[in-house]
């Protein structure tokens, strides 16, 4: 093999490898469809002129067939009125009418396969054209896909899960310890002094509401004479009354002593 056999040879598949890389399938294929797009126009327009020729020589053969018939009725006026110089003129015009009406007949039949076979030829490539473009968007379809798969790839592979793993297992127990801290202090929030002291002074409150409504009921006489309040009966030192009225009384002096207290 010569050396410019060689360098042609190398030249050739170093264009093509850098073709191959530039080259966009997608685009091609768009490319393709609008070139078969654009060729319709055409084919209808090679159509129309075939179908416009038929058309033309139908009209031909149509008033050749009428003077045919005309040069007939002239040829028997003549005939009749004995001019016969006027009969034969007629008869060479009748003639040669026939000869043209023969080869239009002719050349219309031709003219009508063509226009048959153009209008087949034509439906043929636009059946043809939808099939190629259904093919291309397929084709452009599974390119897009094969891309983003192509992307998908690539991140993965750039994706190191362990670095990852590390930082969720970080911040899952940074925020596992603000959940416990959270609960500790919302415990201690709940088993203050403080907040036993709210509750003994809201169960103090109930108790005066209590004593408040037992006094209105008794001076409304809706009571009996032996019942009263148990303040009054803790007051007294009756026996009558219960541990429990004893308790919630302490409870009331406690927290009365407080209040005075602060």
């Amino acid at each position: 093999m010569g050396l410019w056999a060689r360098i042609t040879r190398v030249f050739r598949a170093s264009t093509g490898a850098a073709l191959d890389k530039i080259e966009n399938p997608e685009l091609v294929l768009q490319q393709t469809i609008r070139d078969m797009r654009d060729r319709v126009p055409e084919l209808n327009n090679s159509v129309a002129q075939v179908m416009a020729t038929e058309r033309l020589l139908a009209k031909n053969k149509d008033n050749l067939a009428k003077q045919v018939v005309e040069l007939d009725s002239k040829i028997k006026a003549s005939v009749k009125m004995g001019r016969d110089d006027i009969a034969t003129a007629y008869i060479g015009q009748l003639q040669q009418a026939q000869v043209d009406l023969e080869r239009t007949d002719a050349q219309l039949e031709m003219a009508s396969a063509a226009s048959k076979n153009a209008l087949k030829a034509r439906d043929n490539y636009v059946i043809n054209m939808k099939k190629r473009t259904s093919e291309a968007m397929q084709l452009i379809s599974a390119a897009k896909q094969a891309k983003l798969q192509e992307q998908l790839a690539q991140t993965m592979e750039g994706f190191n899960i362990g670095d990852d793993a590390s930082t969720f297992n970080e911040m899952r127990e940074k925020i596992e310890r603000r959940v416990a801290s959270a609960e500790a202090k919302l415990q201690l929030g709940t088993s203050s002094v403080d907040s036993q002291m709210q509750d003994i002074e809201r169960e103090a409150m109930d108790i005066q509401l209590q004593d408040k409504l037992l006094e209105y009921k008794q001076q409304m006489g809706m009571l009996g004479a032996g019942s009263s309040s148990p303040s009054k009966q803790i007051e007294a030192g009756t026996p009558e009354v219960s541990d429990e009225d004893v308790l919630d009384q302490v409870i009331v002096n406690e927290v009365n002593e407080a209040k005075q207290s602060n």
